[in-house]
């Protein structure tokens, strides 16, 4: 493969704090080849690791205005989604991971496992726009059970396309959760 190799850990421990620090990876307008290329990379980290449990899937890689995305399609992969998508989310993290540690910035990267995060992403809208029908008709507000960055996300956009609602997030993580208020 066409992958750099990951630094050890001890090798990133050697260098100095400033390349360690959150602010040495600044999210800055890409390139859309940097993009693509970084895609690539993803693609090319989960082909390794499939390899490495020995699980059989299809890679796809694609590139659009929200950053790069990877689609895992397979009969045996929905142990990698796990419960709620809570390994889907882990190895999405540890995918950017991979690719931080080799591009030195950021790129945006959303993996997806047999279409979950889609059906997840159409059912929040769907009780999203059922709820703030609900609150248009009551004027009460709606309190979410707390939620993630993503999915809070996916609220507040859905909400902004419905007239006579709007949406605010309160708490802390892993407690923040989206409020839909009549407008």
């Amino acid at each position: 493969s066409a992958t750099e190799p990951i630094p050890s850990a001890s090798a990133a421990s050697a260098s100095s704090s400033a390349t360690r620090s959150p602010r040495a990876y600044r999210d800055e307008a890409v390139e859309p080849e940097m993009v693509e290329a970084d895609t690539e990379r993803a693609g090319d980290f989960l082909e390794g690791l499939l390899d490495a449990i020995d699980v059989d899937g299809d890679i796809t890689t694609w590139v659009d205005e929200s950053g790069g995305h990877i689609d895992l399609e397979g009969s045996d992969l929905d142990v990698l989604v796990g419960s709620n998508g809570e390994t889907l989310d882990a190895l999405q993290e540890l995918t950017r991971i991979a690719v931080l540690r080799q591009s030195k910035r950021r790129v945006r990267l959303l993996l997806d496992i047999n279409g979950y995060r889609a059906r997840h992403r159409d059912q929040l809208i769907a009780a999203v726009k059922a709820t703030a029908e609900r609150v248009i008709a009551s004027r009460e507000d709606h309190e979410f059970e707390p939620m993630t960055p993503a999915e809070r996300k996916i609220v507040h956009d859905a909400v902004a396309a419905i007239d006579g609602v709007q949406t605010e997030s309160l708490g802390e993580e892993p407690y923040r959760r989206v409020i839909i208020r009549p407008a």
